[in-house]
């Protein structure tokens, strides 16, 4: 399907996502929060695709949420029954989460590669990434304390797995701009670069080499680490028991044994696409 607030497209198993908004630093405006849901709705429906690479263009990854495109459901929240409000003010923040929950959802590893500012809403989408690069000229801002609002669609969540929680918080009360070289210090990005052409080059390079592993593997991968995370030790442990029962005779295994043996690439199945029974999309 098309998109409007970003291209999308699929070459050698990576999908790229890439903002095309670059005259408005890339804000999310409404339809960016629906299209989101479907890109990854579409991605998960190609079992092709074994990677997702999000890149922007201009001058800045995201200048995050566009506040103006947002101004008349706020001035409609400051009306009607208190009560009722705020429980319809519940459910628009659940829909708004999802559209970046579908990224740690999402079966295969995705990247980011950021460039510029990466304020409020985009802190909240990195850190619902696997990974995370960006050039010198990159910087971090959790910009909702400056406004006036907690953060409130994953930031606070996510980003204390990811680096210190001293400095979460004091990103988070302060809004400060934390800068490229920084975030490399804390374990936020995985590298700077010195350019975004650079960037684009190693973080595709990046995915490419996922690409060519076993698709069951790494997608077992994600979501053990993804489990962890969120459980107890004894509870993944036990996890991974019954994932291995479950997944561990594949044919990947005897293909990659072979194509070490050979000194060639291995050649991976796509995993199945879904029946789709049943299928609900925002």
């Amino acid at each position: 399907m098309a998109y409007t607030t970003f291209d999308f497209s699929v070459v050698d198993h990576v999908a790229r996502i890439v903002f095309n908004r670059p005259d408005k630093a890339n804000a999310m405006v409404l339809p960016f929060w629906q299209e989101m849901v479907d890109v990854f709705a579409e991605i998960d429906d190609r079992p092709e695709v074994r990677a997702v690479v999000i890149s922007s263009t201009g001058k800045h990854f995201t200048g995050g949420l566009d506040l103006a495109a947002f101004a008349g459901i706020a001035s409609d929240m400051m009306k009607g029954d208190r009560g009722r409000v705020g429980e319809q003010m519940r459910r628009t923040v659940a829909e708004m989460q999802e559209t970046f929950a579908v990224i740690d959802r999402c079966r295969v590893p995705v990247l980011a590669a950021v460039q510029g500012g990466c304020v409020g809403g985009g802190v909240d989408l990195i850190s619902a990434c696997d990974m995370r690069y960006c050039t010198s000229d990159a910087w971090f801002c959790i910009q909702e304390i400056n406004i006036g609002m907690t953060a409130d669609v994953g930031t606070l969540q996510r980003l204390p797995h990811l680096m210190p929680s001293g400095l979460v918080r004091e990103l988070a009360y302060t809004g400060r701009r934390m800068p490229a070289e920084e975030a490399f210090r804390c374990g936020l990005v995985n590298t700077v670069f010195d350019s975004h052409e650079a960037m684009i080059d190693a973080v595709l390079e990046i995915a490419k080499t996922i690409a060519s592993k076993s698709p069951l593997a790494i997608h077992g991968t994600k979501d053990m680490l993804n489990y962890t995370r969120d459980h107890s030790v004894a509870d993944a442990l036990n996890y991974m028991q019954v994932w291995q029962a479950g997944m561990f005779l594949t044919k990947d295994l005897m293909e990659q044994m072979q194509a070490n043996q050979e000194k060639r690439p291995a050649k991976f199945d796509d995993l199945l696409p879904a029946k789709k029974l049943v299928r609900r999309r925002r």
